[in-house]
């Protein structure tokens, strides 16, 4: 629809249409070597042009409205997992397919969009239905993320009703119709499937690890189940129990980590007799056997607030062990403290004014450990800067400033989230010895000083790294409210134990001055999903170089080799294997620089995920249940038909989307071509006749 606007009063038309007339009339009204006739043809032909042209001088305005149709959309989306495959018949499924394929043609000459898309959201040719894992409520909430803003006539979900990822379907809102097509088998049969396996994945060289393992039993009646733990084909221990009807049996093993590095243990239910799937009867599992924990040695004069709060973070870490030195109160035999096996050593208002922790400060500054020196009111300053420590003093301070935290964005050793940032802000203030103290220019600061509304260039927490040892320094006590003002506000401690975990860990972690590092991004994979290798190359100093060819060389655990080359680039350091079968392996990376060799190795385990095994009995009443809660129809196999006259019945209703625009109308081509065509029929047409 089109419509002319002006911006002046549209009785200019009448003024514009009597003065093209008037203007056209005396140039027509002398005597023409043609007829009358003729003559009024011309007249006419000139004053439709002068009136175009001063109708075009008003400034008129064209307002375009124009409505566009938009088909709804349909989607048929397949469970395309491997539960669908193992339980259903294969020509049962061609069956289901072709059909679906002839819905998609019927609603398509409907007037409906139809997209065909699996459970990962993108759209299908073929259903390969080799899905590792189900999860109905992330595709649906897929689909409607997909076709925001669009008119989702309603989705067809052919399924058999098992998911064992995300949500259950039930409990969300999808805001369309949700009709399902029941695929599978709802038959009970007879199964033991492992359910869950409970255990740590990284255990200590030297110590028991529990393995605790859940075996789901239906339809068994009252038979033994026997569950045994083997590693390379050995059975290390096995229980039996009897199953009493549908019932969930626990079993609790005890595993000795002995050879450091990833252990793979295998966990195998003994198949009973006429039971239907037995390939969930077995399952492995990888763990991790490290040399021992770190150790985090914390001294201080006398019991405090802030040692609780730093061993709650201390503790949430299973590489730490956390000791805790308190003289007269909580004392470690002297075997523990003259140990150089002390990663970091966490010195609270030690060495003291009072000398219980002086001897112990100087005996363990002599060690290789790092050091991270909290101070306050008890410490000995002046002892401390004796010793080569980060600090310098003024004078001996008497007075304390009340400061809060302020963080250094340019701090270079880690980051700290955007959330803890904003939160350490508002932490209350710490008390902080007065003017007398400085930290040197080679500690770098993690947090300033803020004196008010003030933001300083004082050092709260600093790090410094010298000599091969690192040390923190914090110039207040008192960091027990900071994380009891957070908790208070937020119910969570994340942001101090983000803070202190990361320095702690920095603190105790060996820097590694290796010039070539080849290592895999995570220490298990699924057989799913490629194995990702990270390599970097540095010069002397330690500056990243690119262009290195990297020989890589995989072992499985039956000693086949698998032996792959690539050259890193700058922003490509990595390499991606697919295919690899589960199991453990081990790897070896060569490069050479500066006509040296370089090599590290390493181990990494590659799982293989089973759960589209664990359970093949189709869920139908899940199906119905959706359904029912979105306003759709629930139909099995056998109803392929109904189903298909069913949504053939539906009323399809495109969405209208209308666009208004706004134009000049000479602007307009169109204009331009009639005003030629009336000045070139009348100028001919005078030429003809012999006038000009």
């Amino acid at each position: 629809m089109q419509q002319i606007l002006f911006d002046s009063s549209p009785a200019y038309l009448l003024l514009c249409l009597v003065l093209a007339a008037a203007l056209a009339y005396l140039m027509y009204r002398a005597s023409h070597p043609w007829g009358k006739t003729w003559n009024r043809i011309l007249l006419s032909l000139r004053a439709l042009l002068l009136f175009l042209l001063l109708f075009l001088l008003l400034g008129p305005i064209v307002r375009q409205i124009n409505n566009l149709f938009e088909k709804p959309v349909f989607v048929m989306l397949y469970d395309d997992s491997a539960s669908v495959r193992e339980a259903t018949d294969s020509t049962v499924l061609r069956n289901v397919e072709l059909k679906l394929q002839a819905t998609q043609q019927a609603l398509e000459e409907q007037g409906y969009q139809v997209v065909r898309t699996g459970l990962a959201g993108t759209p299908l040719d073929n259903v390969t239905y080799t899905a590792p894992t189900t999860d109905l409520t992330g595709a649906l909430k897929k689909v409607a993320n997909r076709y925001e803003g669009k008119k989702i006539a309603g989705v067809l979900l052919a399924s058999d009703g098992i998911y064992n990822t995300g949500l259950s379907p039930l409990y969300a809102a999808y805001g369309f119709p949700v009709h399902t097509l029941g695929v599978g088998d709802t038959l009970q049969r007879m199964d033991i499937a492992i359910k869950n396996v409970a255990y740590n994945k990284i255990a200590y060289q030297g110590n028991q690890f529990p393995v605790r393992v859940e075996v789901m039993a239906r339809n068994v009646g009252n038979r033994p189940v026997q569950v045994s733990l083997q590693q390379r084909g050995r059975v290390l221990s096995q229980q039996t129990k009897s199953a009493n009807g549908d019932q969930l049996l626990i079993y609790d093993f005890l595993a000795a980590a002995n050879d450091q590095g990833i252990q793979k243990l295998d966990i195998e239910v003994t198949v009973l007799p006429g039971e239907f799937n037995t390939r969930n009867n077995r399952t492995s599992i990888f763990v991790e056997v490290v040399e021992g924990k770190k150790k985090i040695l914390v001294v201080a004069p006398a019991p405090h607030p802030d040692v609780k709060a730093l061993r709650e973070v201390i503790e949430q870490n299973a590489n730490y062990e956390c000791v805790l030195h308190i003289p007269g109160l909580d004392e470690q035999p002297a075997s523990v403290l003259q140990s150089d096996q002390t990663d970091l050593v966490i010195f609270h208002q030690a060495p003291d004014l009072r000398g219980t922790t002086r001897e112990l400060f100087l005996r363990l500054l002599k060690t290789k450990a790092s050091i991270f020196l909290i101070l306050g009111e008890l410490s000995d300053l002046r002892l401390i800067a004796q010793q080569n420590m980060p600090l310098k003093l003024d004078g001996m301070p008497r007075e304390f400033d009340d400061v809060t935290p302020v963080v250094n964005p340019a701090f270079p050793n880690f980051e700290l989230s955007a959330s803890t940032t904003s939160l350490l802000t508002d932490y209350p203030p710490l008390s902080v010895h007065f003017g007398k103290i400085n930290v040197p220019l080679q500690a770098v600061p993690l947090l300033y000083q803020r004196v008010g509304n003030l933001a300083t260039q004082k050092p709260l927490l600093a790090v410094s790294v010298q000599d091969a040892r690192k040390t923190g320094i914090l110039l207040g006590a008192g960091i027990w409210r900071w994380r009891l003002n957070e908790f208070d506000r937020t119910e969570h401690t994340e942001a101090f134990d983000e803070l202190f975990g990361k320095l702690i860990q920095f603190l105790s972690t060996t820097d590694d001055k290796r010039k070539f590092r080849s290592y895999p991004l995570q220490q298990e994979f699924s057989d799913t999903e490629a194995v990702v290798f990270e390599s970097q190359v540095y010069n002397d100093l330690f500056e990243p170089v690119y262009g290195n060819t990297i020989a890589l060389s995989l072992t499985d655990e039956k000693g086949k080799k698998y032996d792959y080359s690539y050259v890193t680039s700058q922003g490509n350091s990595q390499y991606s294997i697919g295919g690899l079968k589960e199991g453990v392996y081990r790897y070896s990376a060569r490069t050479t620089i500066n006509q040296k060799a370089e090599a590290v190795r390493g181990e990494f385990a590659v799982v293989h995920r089973q759960a589209e095994l664990q359970n093949l009995t189709a869920d139908f009443d899940l199906l119905r249940r959706i359904s029912a809660n979105t306003g759709g129809t629930f139909y099995n196999v056998t109803q392929l038909d109904k189903l298909q006259a069913d949504l053939r019945k539906t009323e399809v209703t495109s969405v209208i989307h209308t666009e208004e625009s706004f134009e000049s109308l000479v602007n307009l081509k169109w204009v331009f071509f009639v005003l030629l065509a009336l000045v070139t029929v009348e100028w001919f047409s005078r030429r003809y006749w012999g006038s000009y």
